[in-house]
């Protein structure tokens, strides 16, 4: 495993995402929140995973519950972190939120807490005055925000007057936007970029082809449509390509992309200990720059009007209340 060191804490380049714990959507079985997701929490940590990532409102609250269920009595290292869904975001609804979010981890405070995506509707100063009270009262350690834009993520910061760690943002070789300012941002003052949905929903597995997408939350995703699927073949094939000369999946290729790029951690999701295990590996694969540069091409071709605005459309859906993974 490899570690971005922040005053001292290591955070793992591979997290866990646990966005499906606890949530029927995904088809997973209806056993998995009790048995499987347990087990894939305490695995992660055997391999070195520090950072868990979870949310108040993924599966209304069962996957903070089962996140807190698999941490009880376990050791180790750990980065634990939440997100607040600011549908009310005023300061005194932050802290009651929190205080419940603390109750079902199982812990008296954080690593991260992070505002889960932006409300306009209410002003930013407002907001951010929670975060500034769940640092004063010691409930956690840093803060973070997911799904904003560079210029409201540095007036967040200006506002709350110290730093902002995190920007929880989707990012994977398809939807690349975050390399444009997000990433060289946080490379540049030392910030963390979290991808979530670095596998495209598992649509860079190279699992699926045209007429064969997944069935439950993935269903509405624009890539998992036949036009989506022949759009990202390019992307996909490189991936294939690579992974085959190197005897590894493509879905570690696609990793191991993002995590080449400093200061970025990714928390892809896991169904069974085995796909944590297999995603874990990644941060061992050292891609070299011929590599790289035939990904950032593949990644250049997927440029399918009609598909990228309904990503677009998926994208905007996704910032009014969906959660973040």
């Amino acid at each position: 495993m490899r570690y971005i060191d922040v005053d001292g804490r290591q955070l793992s380049v591979v997290g866990l995402g646990c966005w499906q714990f606890g949530a029927k959507g995904w088809g997973y079985g209806r056993d998995f929140g009790e048995t499987e997701s347990l087990a894939i929490v305490r695995r992660a940590l055997e391999l070195g995973v520090t950072v868990l990532d979870t949310a108040e409102m993924y599966g209304r609250g069962a996957s903070e519950r089962l996140v807190g269920k698999a941490l009880k009595g376990v050791e180790g290292d750990r980065f634990l972190a939440t997100k607040f869904a600011p549908v009310a975001p005023l300061p005194q609804v932050l802290m009651r939120h929190l205080q419940r979010s603390l109750e079902r981890l199982g812990v008296d405070r954080l690593d991260l807490y992070q505002l889960h995506w932006p409300n306009p509707l209410f002003p930013l100063g407002v907001q951010v005055e929670g975060l500034r009270r769940a640092l004063g009262e010691g409930l956690t350690r840093y803060v973070g925000v997911s799904n904003y834009s560079l210029s409201r993520w540095r007036r967040a910061e200006r506002l709350l007057g110290i730093p902002i760690l995190t920007n929880q943002v989707r990012y994977n070789l398809l939807q690349t936007q975050a390399e444009r300012r997000l990433l060289p941002h946080a490379q540049a003052t030392g910030h963390v970029l979290v991808a979530y949905s670095p596998l495209a929903q598992g649509a860079l597995s190279g699992r699926y082809r045209p007429g064969s997408g997944p069935g439950g939350v993935r269903r509405v995703n624009p890539l998992f449509t036949a036009e989506g699927l022949q759009a990202a073949a390019p992307v996909v094939g490189a991936l294939r390509e690579i992974a085959a000369g190197r005897n590894v999946t493509p879905s570690q290729v696609a990793l191991a992309y993002l995590i080449s790029q400093p200061r970025v951690v990714v928390i892809p999701g896991a169904k069974s200990v085995a796909q944590l295990e297999a995603n874990v590996a990644a941060a061992d694969i050292q891609l070299g720059d011929d590599e790289l540069l035939a990904l950032r091409r593949a990644s250049d071709l997927f440029r399918l009007s009609s598909v990228r605005a309904g990503l677009q459309m998926l994208g905007r859906h996704r910032g009014r209340g969906a959660a973040a993974s």
